[in-house]
């Protein structure tokens, strides 16, 4: 059931609202309601928060994270009734002078992007001659870029929730005359895309979902991406195309420190959440958090010595202790969970008989999800089968009665090369998985 005061007259009519808007439809369920409010809320004049709440509605029915709906609760409710209801994001609030302005711009040649995996992503995609590819991923370009140089004729169908890496995907489309067809949106409004250029289920050869955070938004400093690099605490994969959207800077603001804990917890598998999200509550009551330098510093100072330099990369290299909470930060700003599985539901109705799908992920959050949705499993319950184990009883009744759609063409997930790790260390811990589909 949804919370009475969410799910009022007003919320319903801005969610129909919206679904008149965009074309989106859904049965009448707790689910679908959740998903309508969730679009309602960029039109909401209470956005941060209603996002924060309707977020975490979809965890209700874990044990370990039942006390944050409390915790989100009053948090929703004593910002509700101030009257500061405005955001804290990068255009308006106090915080540290941004001093990157002074700083006189320096032209520096970027290293060529590095798709990750691209051999075995060519390999296992076996693109023939003529076929459709669809790249839900298309970033730097770099998996679209090869595919187009391998194969000839075939036509690529670009998709980005950036802009700025659709700006890059219709600049190929120019050299690549009617190859390369430019999609601005998320997995979740593919459906849509596909249907405005009458591409209908079942009449793709091939489809590449690369998840996670492009190195292009990692190295570009406003984007809030990065740890390394001082900028904007932003994170939002959509650039200004929502300027309403909440951004990493109004979570670390407005949360209190169980619901801060939680999604460290959640979405970080960060083991020190509790001290981390106290140490984040009490800078914030001096300033508010604004820059992702500022950020780090926090949760660097939160932890002993002994904790901060015992963190190792997979190369075994010293690694930021804040990755964890930038990570889960990143996660929870861009619904990243349940845009992946849309992601792959949208695969599986335009993929056709024989088609083949390859999905890179990049932590086991993700990888988790996508083993289970490959194996058929009911993902309609997201959390419940993402943070809990299965129960094998259960579990192996379920794997005998359901209908088998994909048919893994490696049985084991597919890790890099070290030789390609070596060359492409952001790619470390990447993770294939290549299926047909049935």
């Amino acid at each position: 059931m949804l919370t009475p005061k969410l799910a009022n007259v007003s919320s319903r009519t801005t969610s129909n609202d919206w679904m008149r808007v965009t074309g989106h439809w859904a049965d009448h369920s707790d689910a679908a309601d959740m998903l309508l409010l969730k679009k309602a809320e960029l039109l909401s004049s209470t956005t941060v928060i209603r996002r924060i709440m309707i977020s975490y509605m979809s965890v209700r029915s874990n044990q370990v994270l039942q006390k944050t709906n409390l915790a989100v609760w009053r948090a929703w409710r004593s910002l509700k009734l101030s009257v500061h209801c405005s955001t804290v994001c990068v255009s308006s609030g106090p915080g540290p002078l941004d001093r990157s302005e002074e700083l006189s711009p320096v032209s520096v040649e970027k290293p060529p992007h590095m798709p990750v995996m691209l051999k075995e992503v060519l390999h296992y995609l076996d693109i023939q001659l003529g076929q459709v590819v669809l790249d839900m991923t298309f970033g730097g370009g770099g998996h679209t870029k090869a595919i187009l140089n391998m194969v000839p004729e075939v036509t690529v169908l670009a998709l980005d929730r950036d802009p700025t890496a659709i700006s890059l995907a219709e600049q190929l489309a120019k050299e690549h005359s009617g190859r390369v067809k430019p999609l601005l949106g998320r997995f979740s409004e593919l459906e849509t895309l596909l249907s405005n250029m009458n591409i209908k289920p079942g009449s793709v050869d091939a489809v590449l979902l690369d998840a996670g955070c492009s190195s292009m938004q990692m190295d570009e400093a406003e984007r809030g991406f990065s740890i390394s690099k001082d900028g904007p605490l932003d994170m939002r994969m959509d650039g200004e195309r929502y300027p309403d959207m909440p951004c990493a800077a109004d979570v670390v603001n407005t949360l209190d420190q169980q619901a801060l804990a939680s999604i460290l917890t959640a979405y970080g598998e960060e083991r020190h959440s509790r001290k981390i999200a106290s140490a984040i509550v009490e800078a914030r009551r001096v300033n508010p958090l604004t820059r992702t330098q500022q950020l780090a510093s926090v949760v660097a100072g939160s932890l002993p010595a002994a904790v901060a330099y015992a963190r190792k990369d997979r190369l075994h290299r010293p690694a930021h202790v804040a990755t964890k909470t930038f990570q889960a930060l990143r996660i929870f700003v861009n619904d990243e969970l349940n845009e992946l599985h849309a992601g792959l539901r949208a695969a599986q109705e335009v993929l056709r008989p024989g088609g083949r799908l390859c999905v890179i992920t990049f932590h086991s959050l993700e990888d988790r999800l996508v083993k289970r949705f490959l194996q058929g499993d009911d993902l309609s319950n997201l959390d419940q089968y993402h943070f809990s184990p299965r129960k094998q009883g259960i579990w192996k009744e379920k794997q005998a009665s359901k209908s088998v759609i994909w048919l893994p063409l490696q049985r084991k997930v597919i890790t890099p090369e070290k030789d390609d790790v070596k060359e492409n260390p952001r790619g470390r811990s990447a993770k294939l998985r290549a299926a047909l589909r049935r």
